[in-house]
């Protein structure tokens, strides 16, 4: 069965139910026939979606696909969720302080301080939430030795105000863990004009530790652990001519270096503690699916790109994070490992990532540069005019 073009000039095969199909060279030349051949060719890719072999092949490859991923759901998990803290140590008479600990891996890391006899001290910026979070360990461990204290490490008046009362009121102090820190802010400043996420994750912390130490020593053998992270790789070292981020700022770049100054520091203090039976570790925790560290990005998208695009990216950064990612109590692991790790008590000057040391990358076995930014760091906190 043949029908004729508007031009009159071709006869078109029609589609029967036994196959027939269009020449496209029959139809090249005619300009009023180029329309037909693209409703044609769509016809006949709609015809190919829905026949039932094409159907049958489809499902096959879906139930592969969908077979694969649970296969390989369990050990990718697994790998993800990286190494555990066997050790057994009670921490009994002993005194923790871990600065960020109402939410995220502070708030687990502190449970299983507690769960281990410890005095646990949550050092936070908000009471209200440390409260809460102090109640609920007390309640999970039978724990009551759980306090709260104010800290803001983005005011340095909080910071010695902090110290003061920790130096006046605990006879001792075991294990100080630099676990709170931001992640991605917009170009903020902290009390003291310091670029926040410098200020806060390093600054802050530096000035913390440098109060507590006369504690630590007293106390020896002690701690000092300093969550750093994956993101010290991303910088090929610390901007001294522009510290405070004040000549160009760019989110990412400043929140690298931040936690590169982390390890930077981590390994002079322990240079600084030789001897003394203080040991300095820093760590990368992995990357934590449920972190509040997050939040700023996802303001930033909501900003960006609106709220149904946000909550899209949300959406699916969620789902990668929920395989390759890991929860709050996996990433807390090596917090608690180099706190308690009796194999640990002598090793100083590492980098830890799943339990174990690792390698940090070049920018973070820098000497040179570490001992120039301990320097700068106590001229920027007033320790040094």
């Amino acid at each position: 069965m043949t029908s004729s073009c508007s031009s009159g000039s071709v006869n078109v095969p029609q589609r029967r139910a036994g196959g027939t199909s269009v020449n496209p060279g029959y139809l090249e030349n005619c300009r009023s026939c180029r329309h037909f051949l693209h409703l044609y060719s769509w016809r006949q890719r709609q015809v190919f979606t829905l026949d039932p072999s094409n159907m049958a092949r489809l499902s096959r490859i879906a139930a592969i696909v969908v077979l694969a991923a649970a296969v390989l759901y369990v050990p990718v998990r697994r790998w993800a969720a990286g190494g555990v803290c066997e050790s057994q140590a009670r921490m009994d008479g002993k005194t923790v302080i871990i600065t960020g600990a109402n939410t995220g891996i502070g708030k687990v890391t502190a449970r299983d301080m507690a769960e281990r006899g410890a005095r646990v001290i949550l050092a936070c910026r908000s009471l209200e939430k440390a409260e809460e979070a102090a109640k609920e360990i007390r309640s999970q461990t039978g724990n009551k030795n759980v306090v709260v204290h104010k800290l803001d490490l983005a005011s340095l008046t909080s910071v010695r105000q902090f110290a003061k009362v920790i130096n006046d009121a605990e006879p001792r102090l075991d294990v100080l863990i630099n676990n709170a820190g931001v992640m991605h802010t917009p170009r903020w400043e902290t009390e003291d004009g310091f670029e926040m996420q410098f200020g806060v994750n390093h600054l802050g912390p530096f000035l913390l530790t440098n109060l507590l130490l006369d504690k630590l020593r007293q106390s020896a053998p002690s701690r000092v652990v300093t969550v750093a992270s994956l993101a010290h790789t991303f910088t090929s070292g610390i901007d001294f001519d522009d510290i405070n981020s004040q000549n160009s700022y760019h989110l990412e770049k400043a929140y690298d270096r931040s936690k590169l100054a982390n390890v930077l520091f981590s390994r002079e203090l322990s240079k600084k503690l030789k001897g003394t039976g203080v040991t300095s570790n820093s760590l990368h925790p992995g990357v934590i699916m449920e972190s509040d560290l997050m939040r700023y990005r996802r303001d930033e998208w909501q900003g960006k790109f609106g709220e149904h695009v946000a909550s899209a990216l949300r959406k699916v950064v969620g789902a990668i994070f929920s395989v390759f990612g890991k929860t709050v109590e996996e990433g807390a692991q090596t917090s608690i490992c180099c706190a308690v790790a009796e194999d640990l008590e002598n090793t100083t000057g590492l980098y830890f990532s799943d339990c174990v040391p690792k390698e940090t990358s070049a920018a973070g076995m820098d000497d040179e540069a570490a001992a120039r930014l301990w320097d700068v760091s106590e001229r920027m906190v007033g320790l040094k005019s």
